[in-house]
């Protein structure tokens, strides 16, 4: 799909979500209503008209071009070697996951240790690695997914397995917004499946909350963090306790999910 199609798609959406139809647009724009037909059939407008479309219907112009381009296709995951860079230098993978979590430049700079020079280098670092696509002003367009993920067993994980996961469940979870549960089961591998099913719809709804909670003030967000597992799993000081007869057959499920504040 071309780039000014996908514009219009994401126009017609939001007009229709502003209950603004073809009629009404027309006639706040001093058109017919088969004019606008005709122009959105078309499927090309130039930025002045979608500019005046937008300001007639209420619609902020950069909401479209931001859904524009989240819709746009992207990688779920990065590549081996483009983990293996972030890993390779500490500052740069803060950078990467402050992108992750959208922050500007100037938000990384007023929380972390980093000059503006050197941030504005890490994200030069990453828009060479294709995290990221950089922008005038220091901006940045995400070049990954809202349904972007860490590669499975890949640098990154074993990264956060080595040195995040201890420090994460240190964490009381008992802030407004945090919660920890960890609820054993027995059930069959379709169950599982099924829990692992519900676990990506919930990372998925996640990143949709994310995406509308952007266009709030910095201010009246917080940045929080989800730690899900599930895995046959048994603690180790219970299998010592266990019948030697009983330890290879006998199944061991766990379900753990942890959501803190940043």
């Amino acid at each position: 799909m071309s780039s000014p199609e996908l514009l219009l798609n994401v126009l017609r959406t939001e007009l229709r979500a502003a209950g603004v139809t073809y009629k009404i647009l027309a006639e706040r724009i001093g058109m017919s209503e088969s004019s606008v037909k005709r122009m959105f059939g078309q499927k090309d407008m130039n930025l002045s008209r979608l500019a005046e479309i937008c300001k007639a219907a209420g619609i902020a112009l950069e909401d479209v071009f931001r859904q524009a381009a989240d819709v746009t296709p992207h990688s779920d995951t990065l590549t081996l070697e483009q983990e293996k860079s972030l890993i390779a230098d500490a500052k740069l993978l803060l950078v990467a996951i402050s992108c992750l979590g959208h922050w500007t430049l100037e938000q990384i700079v007023e929380t972390y240790e980093l000059s503006q020079a050197e941030c504005v280098l890490h994200l030069i670092a990453l828009d060479k690695l294709e995290l990221i696509e950089l922008r005038p002003n220091n901006r940045y367009r995400l070049n990954v997914s809202p349904a972007f993920h860490w590669r499975p067993d890949g640098p990154v994980q074993q990264f956060f397995r080595d040195h995040v996961v201890s420090d994460y469940f240190r964490g009381t979870f008992n802030h407004t917004g945090e919660t920890l549960l960890c609820v054993p089961a027995r059930v069959s591998d379709r169950s599982a499946m099924e829990i692992v099913q519900k676990i990506q719809h919930l990372a998925a709804e996640l990143a949709r909350l994310q995406q509308d909670d952007r266009r709030l003030k910095p201010e009246e967000r917080d940045g929080f963090t989800l730690l899900v597992g599930f895995q046959s799993w048994e603690f180790s000081a219970l299998t010592a306790l266990r019948r030697p007869e009983t330890k290879p057959e006998l199944p061991r499920t766990t379900h753990q999910i942890g959501l803190k504040k940043r």
